[in-house]
């Protein structure tokens, strides 16, 4: 295997793979699958140029993990970026925000044909990406892989849900966002990223949703985590109320992660880091997480012994200057896959 002369002492290699790694995707153990798109976001796009800025952004950074000290071998590639979705969400981006301004303009009755067309064709094309999603990480998932997704907006990954709950009668979420994403077809889109999270209480092998640093919402969603039991959220707010008394995050975390099923999904929304960390993303809000808090969350999940059977790192978008957001989001991602990795091999190594 390539692998063999590969150096992780020495400078990134610029060979077009993610981190500069030696691995093919059919090589690796983790496959990424980017998912350019970013056509229903309802404040600024740019996140559909995510999986480039963060493959341009990885080969700079070292990747030594004290505690995966080889973790530049455990075998981490990404599929190449499909240029036909990226298009075509450039062309739909297009269409969706004169329908959104439409919207916000207070839908004037004499355009109402043309952007209820424009609505119907980009609910059409987001099912077809959802379909696409579904069968990559299908595929994947049937040689063995453990499957990510990189976003793109944050209804990239319901594909991959959808795939996992092919595979495992039951599993839960550990969402980290600065938003619920509970709303029912946000603007009329059936497969917004504001919807993403209640797309995935359909599915009925999801049992569990628990939501960590939330702190902008409505109160439609805030109704719906009260009613269904599934909804665990830990608001941002009340985790600042918690450190401000004296509450330690670790004790946080633990209450956290005792209440996820064995098999853990993590979705991560980059908006639900400080936006000092993500100031570029689509709708950055005041507050959140810092890095090594979130990662602390993640390797705590992998430390009680539970299984994080897929995840995605959604709405890291460039912005105009430097590379900052793709940084902060190629490490989130090396991180996210690390700790996959370790837990399902912590499994294996049970059996």
């Amino acid at each position: 295997m390539s692998a063999l002369i590969y150096d992780p002492n020495g400078v990134g290699q610029a060979n077009g793979n993610l981190y500069g790694l030696p691995y093919s995707v059919a090589e690796a153990a983790v496959a990424i699958i980017p998912v350019p798109w970013d056509v229903t976001v309802s404040y600024a796009d740019g996140c559909a140029n995510g999986p480039q800025v963060i493959l341009d952004a990885s080969p700079q950074l070292d990747l030594y993990d004290p505690e995966i000290p080889a973790a530049w071998n455990i075998g981490l590639a990404m599929q190449e970026i499909d240029l036909k979705w990226f298009e075509r969400s450039k062309s739909l981006r297009k269409q969706s925000s004169k329908y959104i301004h439409w919207l916000e303009q207070g839908a004037a009755p004499d355009k109402q044909k043309d952007m209820l067309r424009i609505l119907a064709d980009v609910n059409e094309k987001c099912s077809f990406l959802l379909d696409w999603v579904s069968a990559s990480a299908r595929f994947q998932l049937a040689q063995g892989k453990i499957v990510g997704v990189l976003g793109g907006d944050h209804s990239s990954p319901l594909g991959l849900m959808y795939a996992l709950a092919d595979k495992y009668e039951h599993f839960g979420i550990l969402q980290i966002d600065a938003h619920m994403d509970l709303r029912e077809a946000y603007e009329g889109f059936t497969y917004s990223h504001a919807s993403i999270m209640y797309n995935a209480l359909q599915i009925p092998q999801i049992k569990q949703l628990t939501q960590v640093g939330i702190r902008d919402y409505c109160l439609a969603e805030a109704e719906l985590a009260q009613r269904d039991k599934r909804i665990t959220v830990f608001y941002d707010r009340d985790l600042a109320k918690a450190a401000f008394a004296g509450q330690a995050w670790a004790t946080t975390v633990e209450k956290i992660v005792a209440g996820l099923p064995q098999q853990v999904y993590v979705s991560f929304d980059i908006d639900g880091l400080d936006p000092k960390l993500c100031p570029n993303t689509g709708t950055p809000v005041p507050g959140g997480l810092e890095f090594e808090q979130a990662m602390y969350l993640i390797e705590s999940v992998v430390k009680s012994g539970r299984t994080i059977i897929g995840f995605d790192l959604c709405e890291v978008s460039p912005g105009k200057k430097g590379d900052w957001d793709a940084n902060v989001g190629a490490r989130v991602l090396y991180r996210l896959a690390n700790q996959a990795w370790l837990s399902q091999q912590s499994k294996s190594n049970d059996n």
